[in-house]
């Protein structure tokens, strides 16, 4: 998956070592200023149990033998498997009718083979989202959809990918239930991700959806975490070469991605911008790589010949029938701290997670303090 556990949440940059220094003076400075100023609801254990309601389960690290696809319909739309409702809700962060808050534009970069735009907002009730085009050279829809599908092929590009499984895949509408480990810092624990993903083809059109699923199958385990608030999905079609010359030669990814790994929201701001390009430049030599493979004679992977398998839709019916499916907006937006102090912000944010879970903060979330810190040190 696209995903942006491979764009934004844990970045591996060598450039991080300029940084060591301010780094361990801003994690210094955070934890004390942040254990001395902490309000008193902090100091009260009670808070801890609110924060870790996803405490591992006792559980073995054997393999479950799961039924078959078909026999669990039921139990699929109880779980949160992905459904219609899923694309309608993709469909209309593509069109711009979610009715979510506005975008704001984080960066804008490129290269002679391909472009990259991101965008981040703010919702009322959940953790930062952001949204992504990238737009790459000669390359097909096709092509670009099974490279980001086939989980066999990603460990090639992808150096965070530690694990993946197929926990059931349905040959008849492409839905699979994947489950992945992403590898994190040393001082951080892994990630594990459940997810559920399924594809719409509207006319070479791709509405890829992916989100995480509950699947009591798989039993929660002290490490990895398991993450469960979790989306990742992209829309991916032709669009004309930059070079002008009026061919349809270039293909288009936007990218829609929010995820809750524990890491407090406004720390995570502060590194993923950060660590964004460094990780979005990696992508590209992967799809080519992937190309050159193809090329060559290279067969499918089982989960890119799923990839294959799609929900074909017409855009024309969805959008006749679009004005009945309403979105619910969100509710007020809970306090963040705007109006307290950075230090305060920074320090308690820092110390609150390091509490919590010792290995919350990603390289790219305290490169980005460091980063933060260094210039802050500069103009006093």
């Amino acid at each position: 998956m696209m995903e942006l556990s491979s764009f934004f949440p844990t970045f591996c940059s060598p450039d991080l070592l300029l940084f060591i220094a301010p780094l361990w003076i801003a994690v210094v400075i955070g934890v004390l200023v942040g254990w001395v100023w902490r309000p008193s609801w902090a100091r009260d254990d009670k808070i801890f149990t609110f924060f870790n309601n996803n405490l591992p389960l006792p559980a073995a690290t054997t393999t479950t033998t799961v039924p078959s696809f078909e026999s669990r319909q039921v139990y699929k739309e109880k779980s949160g498997f992905v459904t219609g409702d899923d694309f309608r809700h993709l469909w209309n962060l593509v069109e711009v009718k979610d009715g979510g808050p506005s975008w704001i534009q984080m960066m804008d970069r490129s290269t002679p083979t391909f472009s990259y735009q991101a965008w981040r907002r703010d919702p009322h009730d959940g953790p930062p989202q952001y949204r992504s085009r990238t737009v790459f050279e000669d390359a097909t829809p096709e092509m670009v959809r099974d490279f980001f599908w086939d989980d066999d092929f990603r460990s090639n590009w992808d150096d965070m990918l530690l694990f993946s499984s197929t926990l059931e895949a349905c040959k008849d509408t492409g839905t699979m239930v994947v489950q992945w480990v992403r590898k994190f810092p040393f001082f951080c624990s892994d990630r594990e991700y459940i997810i559920g993903r399924r594809i719409w083809d509207a006319g070479r059109v791709f509405y890829c959806v992916t989100k995480g699923v509950q699947y009591p199958s798989v039993p929660r385990q002290s490490k990895p975490r398991r993450v469960d608030l979790y989306y990742s999905s992209w829309c991916i079609r032709a669009v004309e070469s930059k070079r002008g010359n009026g061919e349809m030669t270039s293909c288009e990814v936007l990218l829609f991605h929010h995820e809750d790994m524990g890491i407090p929201w406004e720390i995570a701001k502060l590194g993923v911008r950060q660590g964004m390009w460094g990780a979005v430049k990696k992508i590209e030599p992967g799809l080519r790589a992937y190309q050159r493979a193809k090329a060559a004679g290279a067969g499918l992977s089982p989960s890119a010949i799923m990839a294959q398998i799609n929900t074909k839709v017409s855009v024309e019916e969805f959008m006749n029938e679009r004005d009945s499916t309403g979105e619910v907006a969100g509710d007020e937006k809970p306090s963040s701290g705007k109006n307290i102090p950075k230090m305060l912000v920074v320090g308690g944010a820092i110390a609150l997670a390091c509490t919590l879970d010792k290995g919350l903060l990603t390289k790219a979330v305290i490169f980005g303090v460091a980063r933060r810190f260094a210039r802050m040190g500069k103009r006093m």
